[in-house]
């Protein structure tokens, strides 16, 4: 029998990357750098960029594939793309995303993988099962923060 948990991620991830370039589309170019409470808030520029990122990343450990470069700390220093820019990259990290989740017959979901390491965060390690769960919470999560974001953008008057 094939492993249900494959196509039950890949659809709740085609479901959080339709409502992401939803968002994402809607948006002005100066919307994508504004910061709806200042300097302490994201962008959506730098969710979008975080979120695709950090999804790929979770959904290589899960899968068992390699751990892909990743500078995380600037990602939410990223700052100057066009609505253009913005949606390329979605699209394309959402493709290499969605590949991972492509031709999946079965994993060892208990299986321990590495994660990235991260300077006093625990742990490096983690079940496949865990890295698949946090990759969509996390992407559902950001792309309801982008949501939100637009709506505080077009509510601003």
């Amino acid at each position: 029998m094939p492993d249900p948990m494959i196509p039950a991620a890949r659809y709740i991830y085609n479901e959080c990357m339709a409502d992401l370039k939803t968002n994402v589309g809607a948006l002005p170019a100066e919307a994508l750098n504004w910061k709806p409470a200042g300097a302490g808030t994201n962008s959506v520029f730098v969710l979008a960029t975080h979120v695709m990122n950090s999804t790929r990343s979770w959904l290589s450990i899960a899968v068992g594939a390699p751990l892909p470069e990743r500078d995380r700390d600037s990602e939410f220093g990223v700052s100057g793309g066009t609505p253009t820019e913005v949606a390329a990259f979605i699209d394309d990290m959402g493709a290499q995303c969605l590949s991972l989740l492509a031709d999946q017959d079965s994993v060892d979901w208990s299986t321990l993988r590495q994660t990235h390491a991260r300077p006093g965060q625990a742990p490096d390690r983690v079940p496949a099962s865990f890295a698949l769960i946090h990759a969509i919470e996390h992407l559902r999560e950001h792309c309801a923060h982008v949501g939100l974001t637009r709506q505080l953008w077009e509510a601003r008057g």
